[in-house]
Parts: C-alpha cells; structure tokens; sequence
C-alpha cells in the first residue's frame, strides 16, 4: 500500500467509490475488518455489530441513492460515510499510507487496530457515530419529527451499549459484573442493544406520529429505554463526551432529555409512561450517585 497518496485521500477514493452504491458500502465496510494486508483474525469478530448495522441500514433504505425513486436519506447517508472514511483511513495508515490521521475519530480507530478490545471498538465506533451527528445538524433538522425522534433513541443506545463495557457502574448498578457481558460487540446478547430493527421499523421515512410509535411500543424496548436509560441519561451523555472527547456531545442533552434536532420544549416525550414494571426496574436498578462508574 506504499504510495505518494495520503491515507485520508485513500480512504475517500474508497468511499467515493461505493457512495450511491448500498451493498458497495456494507463490503467496504467488511474489507476494513480485514486490515491492510487482508488477515486480521483479532478483529473479524467485532465486525459483527458493525455488520448487523450495516444490514439494518441497507435493509431500511437509508443509503440509497439521492437520485433513487425512492431517495435514501442524505442524513443517514452522511453518517454512514463518516463511519466508512474513518475506517478507511486507519486501515490505509495501518499499511503503511502517510498521514497524519485526519481527526481524532480516526486515532480511536489506529488505537483499535493496535488492540482489538471491546472498550477500544466502542470508542472508535461511537467516535465516529458522534463526530457524525455531531456535523450533520443540519442534515438531521431537514428530516421529519417521527425520524428526528429516533435519531436521539438510536444515539442514547449506542451510548448506553458503550457504557455496559466502559462503565458498567453507570449503566447498572450493582449489576455491575453482568455489563461488560451484556455489551461486547462479539456476542449475540450485544443484539438486545444495538440491532436497530429493535427500535426502529424496516421502512423510511417514518410515516407515524411519534405518539403513535410511542403507543405501539411495547416489551424488552421500552423498559431498557425508559426504565434503565432513561434516568441515567445525563450522566450518561457526560461521560460519553469524555470517553469519546467530544465535548460537543453535551449540547444534545439538557436536564435529562435528548435534544438533538429536538425542541426542549418538546420534551415530554422522554418521561416514562405510567407503569408498575417501570416502577419496578427504577427501584431495583437506581442509577449510582457516585462520581466512579467502573
């Protein structure tokens, strides 16, 4: 991979390369697991939470073309790319392309590459996920409420999945021993928390209201969302952008309610609905109080 190029030119011939091109991207991203040289054994098993993502984009729509009859969306299409040139970029600088690395987004990827571990591969992944959402403000106040809505479900997940390995005080308690388990990004359980056709349906655009969606949902979803998540979301978010450093990440929360493309004065549709089994969970799992959260 020697060359006069630099690893971040590289990375974005790649990505320009399978732009309008769904099933192009979910490869890409496939090959980056690989490494440079095409063997990279210590990595292949964290592609798959990378890959269930992957598929659950494709399969919803999200990365078609802008052109298409039916256009993807050029929020989620934007996200995707950020995630794809980063990996690109760390894989082009692991083989021996000259950089420096672009961003600190591409680091945390370097970082994973040196030492495939389940912390390292949240903080390269949801680096890029946040560096993405975090660019792409406008992008994501261009698309509907009911998507908006899900935007924000979809950030405190992958924040929360991140939090079970990094922080597992944060994220539960005294169940503390179980997280680092329930959150590896090699082992089905990882599912419960970040296959998205969990939270959201395979369709897009969203056509419903967000109380619609709200009153559908019902299960495993809900008591994760609002009975675990939910009342350790600041906290959460916080420890998030110093994870990750991205201070910008607490601009998307305020007093406890996401906020990202999302009025403040919108916020009644975070507090939990009226429920014994909601009850039931914020008595048995308080969130800590303590400033530790391993």
């Amino acid at each position: 991979m020697m060359s006069e190029i630099t690893a971040a030119a590289w990375a974005g011939q790649q990505v320009a390369a399978v732009r309008d091109d769904p099933t192009g991207r979910m490869a890409l991203m496939e090959r980056c697991y690989h490494g440079p040289f095409g063997k990279a054994p210590q990595h292949l098993p964290f592609r798959r939470a990378a890959m269930s993502f992957m598929r659950w984009q494709v399969r919803r729509g999200v990365l078609r073309p802008t052109f298409a009859d039916r256009p993807g969306s050029p929020w989620w299409r934007a996200v995707n790319e950020r995630i794809l040139r980063d990996g690109c970029e760390a894989v082009g600088l692991s083989g021996g392309l000259p950089g420096p690395a672009s961003a600190r987004t591409v680091d945390h990827w370097r970082a994973f590459a040196d030492h495939p571990t389940a912390r390292a591969w949240y903080r390269a992944h949801n680096g890029s996920v946040v560096a993405a959402y975090l660019e792409n403000r406008d992008l994501a106040e261009a698309e509907n409420e009911t998507e908006r809505f899900f935007m924000n479900v979809v950030l405190c997940r992958v924040l929360y999945a991140h939090a079970l390995v990094a922080a597992p005080r944060l994220a539960l308690g005294w169940l503390r021993p179980l997280a680092p388990f329930l959150g590896d990004p090699r082992v089905e359980m990882t599912g419960i928390f970040l296959q998205l056709s969990r939270v959201l349906p395979d369709a897009y655009p969203l056509h419903d209201t967000v109380r619609s969606h709200l009153e559908r949902e019902i299960g495993f979803g809900r008591l994760l969302d609002f009975g675990v998540i939910a009342p350790r979301l600041q906290r959460l978010y916080a420890w998030s952008a110093h994870e990750l450093g991205a201070p910008g990440l607490l601009d998307c929360v305020r007093d406890g309610s996401p906020v990202y493309a999302w009025s403040f004065d919108d916020r009644h549709v975070w507090k939990p609905p009226n429920s014994f089994a909601l009850r039931v969970i914020h008595r048995a799992l308080p969130p800590e109080r303590r400033t530790r959260y391993g």
